[in-house]
């Protein structure tokens, strides 16, 4: 050990003194001729660096691109922990306060209470990064989103999923639609013609979130009840028309024509068969039978995996219908022997809510100005929208649920899940945004109606699950 020590230390004092030896020696020569680099001209200027150079270099690393995004990840990561974890001793889903994380960190209260510090943290040029990073994220949400969609449940329920999922679409978008009329004028972006505003107010209207759905279910210990069983498949056959009625919206909206629209929702087609004829069933002998039945998923697998998401991302990105339908389509195509599924969902959602969700979380708050409300008829707007998303999706989803054989508490608990909007609503939100179909108040408006009807989803079904008898004698038939 001695020996070894003492082996170590010459090492490292002959190699030392070599190299300074040998940067004496090389100091001596001449300079080359030509264009001095940049970092040769710096220290041509300033040969003997002192304290002040120090920190003013310092102080111009820290202003770097990379450092704002590092320093903006810290931030959203930690305000997003503390925010879900407060939100979850309330009785709410963590989720939920990530969503307030991205409005308190915006120019709603952050930029408000301390401008400089806002603008230092997230400066304006810093948005387009903010914005990639984040959209990478929801296209892994919605990879994860589509693997948990279980088509075999919605096959033993489909008589009341499809019934019940499709009232509760139909009846807040026609309700969307018809505030639209009465929206435009005042809250329509600028050149946004009446079709593109009506459509999306439909849409933001009618979307439920299904994983914050299926976690509320969790919580409450209803996963396996028959409530929870008909919440779930009603959840996963409303995101596909939701997400498929959006993808026909945003044809309509890019093509500027019919005969566009049409031509785009026909490559559409033509790539949701080649996914799930084609690519579904290759899958599982290009990842191997090992590959599936590895209790983690290999580093090969993982890497075909993530090529098929972002090849089906670019797909859709590429016909104007958005990378993140690509996303879904991707997540529902991926095999289901030996759990992969479940296997691959836990590596990929991990790395996406830690990182990635939050940022968009935060990019969405950073777009939402709530001081856009500035009087009272602005926010009797906003009451408005927020009764109205909530009659459109619990009314008509519990009295469709009733028609079907639900009783009355089971029909209006479903219904309160179904009023869950959550970050399914701020994605299409953030679509018709990025479109310039909705104006910054509107958009302000729907987040608040986001958050408000999500926050109301575990009070209601307290609500009614406590009313059962007096629900019951109400509405039970005369004899």
């Amino acid at each position: 050990m001695k020996r070894a020590s003492i082996l170590y230390i010459l090492l490292l004092t002959v190699v030392s003194f070599s190299i300074l030896w040998i940067l004496h020696l090389g100091a001596q020569l001449p300079v080359p001729q030509g264009a001095a680099p940049i970092a040769a001209t710096a220290h041509s200027a300033a040969p003997h660096a002192t304290a002040g150079t120090v920190f003013t270099g310092i102080a111009q690393n820290f202003n770097t691109p990379l450092s704002h995004l590092f320093l903006q990840l810290l931030v959203v990561i930690a305000a997003a922990r503390v925010m879900g974890v407060v939100f979850t001793r309330i009785g709410q889903p963590a989720v939920v306060g990530e969503m307030a994380m991205g409005i308190l960190l915006g120019p709603s209260l952050f930029g408000w209470m301390a401008p400089n510090a806002f603008h230092v943290i997230f400066p304006v040029d810093s948005m387009g990064a903010l914005k990639l990073l984040s959209q990478v994220g929801v296209c892994l949400f919605m990879f994860v989103v589509g693997m948990e969609l279980n088509i075999r449940q919605v096959r033993n329920k489909a008589q009341t999923a499809v019934v019940v999922s499709h009232a509760s679409i139909v009846i807040p978008y026609l309700l969307g639609v018809g505030l639209a009329y009465f929206l435009y004028a005042r809250l329509a972006s600028p050149g946004t013609t009446f079709t593109a505003f009506a459509l999306f107010m439909g849409i933001s209207m009618s979307i439920t979130a299904f994983p914050v759905l299926a976690r509320i279910l969790q919580e409450r210990g209803l996963s396996r009840t028959s409530l929870g069983a008909t919440a779930i498949t009603c959840a996963a056959v409303d995101d596909v028309t939701a997400w498929s009625l959006l993808a026909f919206v945003i044809a309509i909206v890019n093509a500027g024509s019919l005969g566009g629209s049409a031509l785009s929702l026909l490559f559409v087609a033509a790539f949701v068969a080649l996914m799930i004829m084609g690519v579904r069933r290759i899958l599982p002998a290009c990842l191997g039978r090992a590959a599936l039945e590895e209790e983690q998923t290999p580093r090969g697998a993982l890497v075909l995996v993530v090529c098929v998401v972002m090849a089906s991302s670019l797909f859709t990105e590429a016909i104007g219908i958005h990378a993140l339908f690509g996303a879904f389509l991707a997540g529902t195509i991926m095999p289901e022997v030996n759990d992969f599924r479940h296997k691959l969902a836990l590596r990929v959602e991990n790395f996406s809510s830690v990182l990635l969700l939050p940022l968009f979380f935060a990019f969405t708050g950073l777009r939402t100005q709530i001081g856009l409300l500035d009087g009272p008829w602005d926010w009797a707007l906003c009451l408005l929208i927020i009764a109205v998303a909530t009659v459109g999706k619990l009314g008509g989803t519990a009295i469709s649920a009733r028609i079907t054989g639900m009783g009355w508490r089971d029909s209006l608990q479903l219904g309160a899940l179904m009023n869950t909007r959550g970050l399914m609503e701020l994605i299409a939100l953030n679509i018709g945004y990025d479109m310039g179909i909705l104006s910054a108040r509107i958009f302000a408006m729907l987040v608040i109606m986001a958050l408000v009807t999500t926050m109301l989803t575990g009070p209601l079904l307290t609500f009614f699950r406590g009313r059962r008898e007096e629900l019951d004698r109400s509405f039970a038939p005369a004899v």
